[in-house]
C-alpha cells in the first residue's frame, strides 16, 4: 500500500495531468470550430462543379475530356490523409488500415503499381515503413495536414499530369469524413479520371449548346473538380481530426478526474487511519501512566 506522501504527490500528478486535458480540449474545439467553418465554404463549391460535370457528361457531346477517359488500371495513386500531430485517438491507424485495404483490393484486381501519397507526419512515418511488393511511397515535403488552397493546388496540378502523361491511370484519396463532432467514418474517394458521382436527373438533361466550345469548357471545369475534390476531403480530414482530438482529451480528462477521485479517497483514507493511530497511541499512553 501507498504512503500518504506517494499518495499526495501521485494526486498532484493527475491533477496536472486533468488541467492540462482540459486546456487541450478547450483549444481542439475552438480549432475544430474553425475548420468546420472551412468546410462548409469548399462543399458548396464542390457540390456546384460536381453537379455542371453531371449534367456535362449527359449532355449530347461526343467530345471526351483526358482527364474523364476511364483506362485499364496497372498503375494507382492513392492519396492517404492524415494528421501531423497526435493525441486524437485511432484517427491515424484507422486511416492507415483503410488504405492497407485498398491496396490489397487492388493488387486483387491485377494492378501492378500502386503509388502512396502520405500526408502528415503520423502517416508518412509509417507509409515509409510499408514493405509491400510493388507498392511505393512518394513523399511531398511541401504538404501537410494544414497546407494552405495553394500548396492543394499544387499536388492536384502534380497529380493531374501523371494521370494525362499515362503514370498513373486512377488516383484515389483516403480520408476521414466528417458527419458530426461525434461521428466521423473513413472512406475513400475517386479524384481521377472525373466522373459523373450519381445518374439523378441525367434523363431529365436535354442537348446543349457548348459555348465557346466544349473543349474549352471541359478543360477549365475538369481541373477545377480535381483541385475541389481534394481541397473537399483535406478540409473534411482536417475537421475529422481535430473531433477526434476533442473526444480524445474528453476522455482523457474524464479519466483523469475519476482517478483524481479515487486516489483523493484512499488518501482520506489512510490519512484518517493515521489520526485514529496517534489517538490510540496517546490514549494508550495515559492509561500506562
Amino acid at each position: 500500500m501507498a504512503s500518504i506522501r506517494e499518495l499526495k504527490g501521485r494526486i498532484g500528478s493527475v491533477s496536472s495531468s486533468e488541467k492540462i486535458t482540459g486546456a487541450m480540449k478547450m483549444i481542439s474545439s475552438a480549432k475544430l470550430h474553425k475548420a468546420m467553418q472551412a468546410l462548409q465554404r469548399v462543399v458548396p463549391f464542390r457540390q456546384q462543379i460536381q453537379s455542371t460535370i453531371d449534367h456535362l457528361l449527359a449532355a449530347d457531346s461526343e467530345y471526351i475530356s483526358p482527364l474523364a477517359q476511364v483506362r485499364p488500371l496497372q498503375h494507382v495513386g492513392i492519396v492517404l490523409l492524415g494528421s501531423d500531430e497526435g493525441l486524437c485517438g485511432a484517427f491515424n491507424v484507422t486511416l492507415f488500415k483503410h488504405a492497407l485495404d485498398r491496396i490489397a483490393s487492388f493488387k486483387e484486381e491485377g494492378v501492378t503499381a500502386i503509388t502512396l501519397y502520405p500526408v502528415g507526419k503520423k502517416v508518412v512515418t509509417a507509409a515509409k515503413k510499408l514493405r509491400i511488393e510493388g507498392v511505393s511511397v512518394a513523399t511531398t515535403p511541401y504538404m501537410n495536414s494544414k497546407s494552405s488552397r495553394e500548396e492543394i493546388e499544387k499536388m492536384a496540378g502534380e497529380l493531374t499530369d501523371a494521370f494525362l502523361t499515362g503514370q498513373t491511370d486512377r488516383v484515389e484519396v483516403v480520408f476521414m469524413h466528417f458527419i458530426s463532432t461525434g461521428r466521423q467514418r473513413v472512406t475513400h474517394r475517386a479524384m481521377l479520371p472525373v466522373v459523373a458521382e450519381s445518374s439523378a436527373g441525367h434523363k431529365e438533361c436535354k442537348p446543349y449548346i457548348f459555348e465557346p466550345d466544349v473543349a474549352t469548357i471541359f478543360d477549365t471545369v475538369l481541373p477545377l473538380a480535381v483541385i475541389a475534390s481534394l481541397q473537399e476531403s483535406v478540409s473534411e480530414n482536417r475537421a475529422s481530426e481535430q473531433a477526434a482530438r476533442v473526444l480524445a482529451m474528453q476522455s482523457a480528462n474524464d479519466n483523469a478526474k475519476k482517478l483524481h477521485d479515487e486516489l483523493q479517497l484512499e488518501y482520506n483514507k489512510l490519512r484518517q487511519q493515521s489520526i485514529t493511530n496517534e489517538l490510540l497511541d496517546i490514549l494508550g499512553g495515559k492509561v500506562d501512566g
